[in-house]
């Protein structure tokens, strides 16, 4: 029941880094917060099948903070590869 709490927590943390980040008009406003509570997800069940308690702090900061950290760069990683594909579309285009 824990991995709920972590997830909630992560989904959160999702939707307020998708407002936080820029190109929100390239990128769907689900994804953040999906990939942020998916990795949360791994993160945690990853975390207890590796033996590190309820009671650690490690897990829960991995499992929120972290997944919220790399959901973030992915969006940045995704929103800098739209435009790149944007911008050699328009190119080709003559735009």
């Amino acid at each position: 029941m824990y991995i709920l709490l972590a997830l909630v927590g992560a989904c959160t943390l999702g939707i307020a880094a998708h407002y936080m980040i820029g190109g929100r008009e390239l990128r769907g406003v689900a994804l953040t917060p999906a990939m942020a509570t998916a990795l949360a997800a791994l993160f945690y069940t990853g975390m207890q099948w590796l033996g590190v308690g309820e009671d650690s702090i490690w897990l829960w900061l991995a499992s929120i903070v972290g997944s919220v950290a790399v959901a973030a760069g992915l969006t940045v990683a995704i929103v800098a590869s739209r435009r790149r594909s944007d911008a050699s579309a328009r190119a080709a285009l003559g735009i």
